[in-house]
């Protein structure tokens, strides 16, 4: 998955002049004024919109990029036009529209779609039901199984996406003002919200909005006219071979995705050269390779799908890349995050004061600026009482140990327990991880989670949906945490209060516990193949994580002849390339790789890679033709893709609920097979 807030580039760091001078005259509202009736309909509106879409990309290939830019566009226009359409209609009392509600409401989206991400359904969720067991080709008793429901899926996320935003609550002075952590993700979204709110941005974002539009249409009117060719497996453009047959039977063509190509222009350049890299290295060189061993490396009698042939290679290997790739990097960011903590503490111990006293003390030394004395005056202002935070997270969390066994029988009350007991030092180190690296490192908490407790519990007490469950648990709390932290520093920057930003955060996630499963019930309901090899929404991530969790309870039994060693290798190889990023340097790190994004493709192939890599070649033209240009609008123009062909699913999945199917199936047949089909069906001349 691409990190949150890639933007910071585009927009620049702060201006030497004061920000805040330029609000000066302006009046801060209240926090309860700031969470306005309009900005969480309007929030519930986008996050609904944006649910579809990280959903869409999470059960594809899981690639989602920032959405902040777009989140924060929309509810602007959005809001700009509403109170403005009012004024024009004579209504009289309507509040203008500030730049905390603008705050509130790319928060409450943010939260309320980060849900169908973290809330699993492409990956741990999915990864319990018998359709992604079926394909991993082991057989198991039902203890092994539990299909998805839209009733325990809302439950489960409700009782573990609030204890994250608890945990971290009382360390909220410390991260934000004591310890002045920068946050990049929150720190580019904030520059964003200030930049629209000035007369001068508020005349670009206008643009940016049309831009956005213009390409959402485009976007939009293409998935509609691309289904009417899509009526039956492997038809359609999603089908094309542009690289010609031999190459589309190795997954190697161009599949006409805007959305893909959109996320390709976000996307870091080396991001996407990385997935096609891996996509050649897999499908163009590996499984040829390995397929010509059938019958010696493994059974030529197996079911395509079993994990002892050329799949469980597909699997295992990239697995050992992500779980390479994610301890590297957990190994680094906790590195460099005790290291950092360590000398705040020694700095705040040789002080006057202790960082962790609740004092609010808000003298101010020389060496802070105007637009520092008024943030912090304002943060400051507006406290959540930590009694309050820490017996909401103690609630929340007996309820939990209660609750979670019942929905999953094989995941006892002190697998529960023991998570939350380690689940705050963990929220807290991702948290300040995050800070210094905008790097999130949840889904490596949530493995880790998967392999301890799937072990512990075992395989014949249901280890694999204990593990699996147990992932959840870790996930949520620890996501959330960094997410509301990022969103402190937001509002810390544009002067809407603690209060409003802990607020918002918890409706978007109550949203979201809903929303999101709402939206996979219906992508599930609507597309019968979801989670199949070869189909428009393979949720290549939920096999990985079954795997995963196999592997954690049953050993390297699983692994077919030769496999093991080539897993060491990749597992090694992914270290060995994010040390050389880190030994050569910036400018020669661009270089090497992204491990985690090499491993995408090996199961799924490199298809959607050519997708991104187009897009990047768009940028990259754009880029050198007008740079200035490029970097305002190229972000719209890429929302403006992704979002078009993304809400698409909506309707799309709504006319196959009703019964109605796309009428034409356009395929592509090679020379010999289409005289064969010729020959039997007879041709029917078009005059």
């Amino acid at each position: 998955m691409a990190r949150r807030g890639e933007e910071e580039d585009e927009w620049g760091e702060e201006a030497e002049e004061s920000v805040e001078r330029v609000f000066e005259g302006r009046e801060v509202p209240g926090w309860k004024e700031q969470i306005t009736a309009r900005a969480l309909a309007t929030s519930a509106l986008l996050g609904s919109m944006f649910s579809v879409i990280v959903m869409k990309l999470n059960l594809t290939t899981g690639i989602i990029p920032s959405l902040n830019v777009s989140a924060g566009l929309l509810g602007f226009f959005l809001l700009t036009s509403w109170t403005r359409l009012l004024s024009r209609a004579g209504v009289r009392g309507v509040k203008p529209f500030t730049r905390q509600e603008n705050t509130v409401v790319q928060t409450c989206v943010v939260a309320c779609s980060g849900i169908a991400f973290s809330g699993g359904f492409g990956s741990y969720i999915f990864a319990m039901s018998d359709r992604i067991s079926e394909q991993s080709g082991e057989v198991y008793d039902a203890d092994s199984i539990k299909n998805p429901s839209l009733g325990w899926m809302i439950g489960f996320l409700v009782i573990v996406s609030f204890l994250g935003l608890f945990s971290v609550v009382p360390l909220r002075k410390i991260m934000i003002i004591d310890y002045k952590l920068i946050y990049p993700s929150g720190t580019a979204t904030a520059h964003l919200i200030n930049s629209f709110h000035t007369p001068q941005g508020a005349k670009l974002a206008k643009r940016q909005v049309k831009t956005l539009g213009r390409y959402f249409a485009m976007s939009f009117s293409w998935g509609i006219f691309q289904w009417f060719y899509s009526a039956g497996k492997d038809c359609g453009f999603k089908a094309f071979p542009t690289m010609g047959l031999e190459a589309y039977y190795h997954r190697f063509y161009f599949d006409f995705s805007a959305t893909y190509v959109g996320v390709g222009m976000i996307c870091p350049y080396l991001v996407n050269i990385s997935v096609l890299i891996g996509g050649i290295m897999s499908w163009g060189i590996m499984w040829p390779y390995i397929e010509h061993k059938k019958g010696d490396w493994y059974s030529a009698d197996l079911k395509p799908s079993s994990l002892r042939g050329i799949v469980g290679y597909r699997v295992f290997i990239s697995i050992a890349l992500i779980l390479g790739d994610g301890l590297y990097n957990f190994l680094k960011v906790m590195t460099k995050t005790m290291i950092a903590l360590a000398a705040q503490v020694r700095f705040m111990l040789s002080g006057p004061s202790l960082p962790i006293s609740n004092a609010d003390d808000q003298d101010q030394t020389p060496a802070e600026t105007f637009d520092d004395q008024r943030r912090k005056e304002v943060f400051l202002r507006d406290q959540i009482p930590n009694t309050f935070a820490l017996g909401a997270y103690l609630g929340i969390a007996v309820v939990s140990i209660f609750t979670a066994p019942r929905i999953f029988h094989q995941l006892r009350w002190y697998h529960v327990a023991c998570s939350y007991l380690v689940a705050p030092v963990l929220a807290f180190c991702n948290a300040y991880g995050c800070g210094l690296t905008d790097w999130s490192l949840a889904t490596t908490y949530g493995k880790l989670a998967i392999f301890l407790v799937g072990a512990w519990a075992g395989q014949a007490n249901g280890g694999i949906i204990a593990g699996l469950a147990a992932c959840g648990v870790m996930i949520g709390i620890v996501s959330t945490a960094s997410d509301l932290t990022q969103d402190f520093k937001t509002g810390y920057m544009t002067l809407a209060s603690p209060r409003s930003m802990f607020v918002s955060q918890v409706i978007g996630t109550a949203m979201g516990c809903v929303i999101a499963p709402s939206v996979f019930w219906l992508f599930y309901k609507a597309f019968p193949g979801i989670g199949m090899p070869g189909s428009e929404y393979p949720s290549p991530n939920a096999l990985v994580y079954r795997n995963m969790a196999i592997l954690g309870v049953q050993g390297i039994g699983t692994l077919p002849k030769h496999c093991l060693q080539l897993c060491i290798g990749f597992f090694v190889g992914a270290i060995a390339m994010n040390l050389a990023r880190d030994v050569v340097g910036p400018s020669a790190a661009r270089f090497v790789p992204l491990p985690m994004a090499m491993a995408i493709p090996f199961y799924l192939g490199p298809y959607f890679g050519i997708d991104m890599c187009i897009g990047s070649l768009i940028r990259f033209v754009w880029d050198r033709v007008d740079s200035a240009k490029a970097g305002v609008f190229a972000p719209p123009v890429a929302s403006g893709l992704i979002c078009g062909e993304g809400i698409w699913t909506l309707p799309q999945s709504l006319l196959a609920l009703a019964g109605v199917h796309p009428p034409i199936c356009m395929k592509f047949l090679s020379r010999a097979n289409n005289a064969k089909v010729d020959a039997i069906i007879g041709i029917r001349t078009v005059h």
